[in-house]
C-alpha cells in the first residue's frame, strides 16, 4: 500500500458515505480524494453533481488510479462481492458492513492472507470508538478475562427514550429511524442481528475465536415494554442491551447478547441514547471502559476515516490471537439468573427453569425471576415469541449451581402452574 495519494473508490452514498465524503473534504491534509462512487439507484436526488456517481462496480474495481476501496453499502451480499475482488485485484479495503463481516470472517481472512492485502472495518463495531484497534493492539499480549458492552446505538437509543420518556417501543423506533441511527431494516437492530454480528467481530479480536451468530444467544428489545421498565424502575435497575463474553473457570468462553438489567454502580447504566461503551477485564490491566457515538453518519464516517488514514501507514491487522491461541471454544455449559415476563401464562415454559425465586400473575403481565441453563435456551426459542420478556440480572452468570428441582407442588403453590 503506497504511502502518497490515496484515491478512493467509494460504494454507497448514503448517511454513511454522505458523512464520509464531507468529512474527508474538512481534511484535506489526509491526502485522499474520492474518485467515483457507485450507487445502486441513480435516479435517487443527491447533494453532489451526477458526474461523481456510476452505477457500473467494474468502473470502480478495474480502476488501477483506486487503491483503496471504501465499502459502505447495506447489501451483505453485494457487499461481500465487492470486497472479495477488491482484494483480489490487490486494493485495500475499508468498510462498515459488519453482516457482511460476521457472515465472511473465514473467508475474508483466508483472502487478506493470500493476497497480502490489508482490509480494516474499525466502523463496523461502536462506530466511533476504536475497539477493534484496542483489542488487536493494547491486547495482543494481555489475557482478556471479559469484554461487555452496549454496542448497539439505535436499541440503546430505544430503551432510553422507553424508561426515560416513557414512550411506547413504536414512537421511540420511529425516533431513532428518522434521527437516522436506526438500520435501512429496523428487524437488524431491534432483533439484536446487529449487535450479534458485531460480538462475532469483537470475539475473534478479543479471544481469537472465529464464530457465526448461530453459535452463541442472541436477541433483541422488540418484546421489552413498559410494564417491564416499571418492575426494572422498581428494582432500581435500567434495561440495556448487553453483549458479553466472558472467560468460565474451564476455560471456555461464554457468549451472548441479551436484554439485561444494569445496576446504578454499573458503568453502562448512564450510557444513554445513540452512546455505546465497551468494559474490557483482563489478567493484569484490570478493568477499562470506553464511551463513544454508536451510530449517525460523522460518528461511523470518523471511523472509516481513521482505517483511511491508518493504511498511510501500511496497517493491516495481525490476527494474532486467533494465529496463537486455539484453545479457547464457545460454551453454553452455564447459568444464568433471568427475570421473564408474558402476557399470556401459557407461553412460560416452566420446565427450562432449575428453580424460581420470586412469582408474580397479573391478568395481562405475570412475571418470574429464576435460573435456567444457557444450553435450554439455546435449543428452543419460546423465550423469544411475541409477547414474552427475557432479561438478564446483573452478573446474571452462575457456573456451578446445585440443582434444585421444584415439584409439581410448589410451582402450584406458587401460583406458577
Amino acid at each position: 500500500m503506497a504511502t502518497n495519494q490515496l484515491n478512493i473508490g467509494l460504494f454507497g452514498f448514503g448517511v454513511v458515505g454522505k458523512g464520509l465524503y464531507d468529512v474527508l473534504h474538512s481534511t484535506p491534509t489526509l491526502q485522499s480524494t474520492i474518485k467515483r462512487i457507485c450507487i445502486k439507484n441513480p435516479e435517487k436526488k443527491r447533494s453532489i453533481d451526477a458526474a461523481h456517481f456510476t452505477t457500473d462496480a467494474q468502473e470502480l474495481l478495474n480502476d488501477n488510479d483506486i487503491n483503496v476501496i471504501v465499502e459502505l453499502i447495506d447489501d451483505s451480499v453485494a457487499a461481500f462481492d465487492i470486497v472479495r475482488t477488491a482484494l483480489q485485484n490487490g486494493k485495500a479495503v475499508v468498510s462498515a458492513n459488519k453482516k457482511m463481516i460476521a457472515e465472511h470472517f473465514e473467508e475474508l481472512l483466508a483472502l487478506q492472507e493470500k493476497y497480502q492485502t490489508p482490509f480494516l472495518y474499525e466502523a463496523s463495531c461502536c462506530a466511533s470508538m476504536p475497539i477493534i484497534r484496542n483489542l488487536e493492539e493494547y491486547y495482543d499480549n494481555d489475557l482478556l478475562q471479559s469484554i461487555r458492552g452496549i454496542i448497539n446505538g439505535s436499541t440503546n437509543y430505544i430503551l432510553s427514550k422507553i424508561f426515560d420518556e416513557q414512550l411506547e417501543f413504536n414512537a421511540a423506533l420511529l425516533q431513532a429511524q428518522q434521527l437516522g441511527f436506526a438500520e435501512s431494516n429496523p428487524k437488524l437492530d431491534i432483533g439484536g442481528f446487529d449487535a450479534a454480528n458485531k460480538l462475532a467481530i469483537l470475539l475473534a479480536h478479543s479471544f481469537g475465536v472465529v464464530a457465526k451468530t448461530n453459535a452463541f444467544l442472541f436477541n433483541g428489545i422488540e418484546n421489552i415494554s413498559l410494564n417491564d421498565a416499571t418492575v426494572a424502575k422498581e428494582k432500581q435497575f435500567a434495561v440495556k442491551l448487553v453483549a458479553n463474553a466472558q472467560k468460565l473457570n474451564n476455560g471456555k468462553l461464554a457468549a451472548f447478547v441479551l436484554p439485561q438489567f444494569v445496576a446504578p454502580s454499573d458503568d453502562l447504566y448512564h450510557v444513554k441514547n445513540e452512546f455505546n461503551a465497551v468494559t474490557t477485564e483482563s489478567t493484569f490491566s484490570d478493568k477499562h471502559f470506553f464511551k463513544g457515538k454508536g451510530a449517525g453518519a460523522f460518528p461511523t464516517a470518523s471511523a472509516v476515516l481513521s482505517d483511511i488514514s491508518a493504511l498511510r501507514y501500511d496497517y493491516k491487522y495481525e490476527y494474532k490471537k486467533i494465529h496463537h491461541q486455539t484453545d479457547t471454544v464457545l460454551s453454553n455449559d452455564f447459568y444464568l439468573k433471568v427475570f421473564v415476563s408474558v402476557d399470556d401464562i401459557s407461553k412460560l415454559n416452566k420446565d427450562a427453569f432449575e428453580w424460581i425465586e420470586e412469582w408474580h400473575n397479573e391478568l395481562r403481565f405475570s412475571w418470574l425471576t429464576g435460573v435456567i441453563h444457557a444450553g435450554k435456551l439455546f435449543e428452543s426459542d419460546w423465550w423469544k415469541q411475541p409477547g414474552v420478556s427475557l432479561i438478564l440480572y446483573p452478573n446474571a452468570i452462575i457456573e456451578d449451581v446445585e440443582y434444585r428441582k421444584i415439584s409439581k407442588r410448589s410451582l402450584e403453590l406458587a401460583g406458577v402452574v
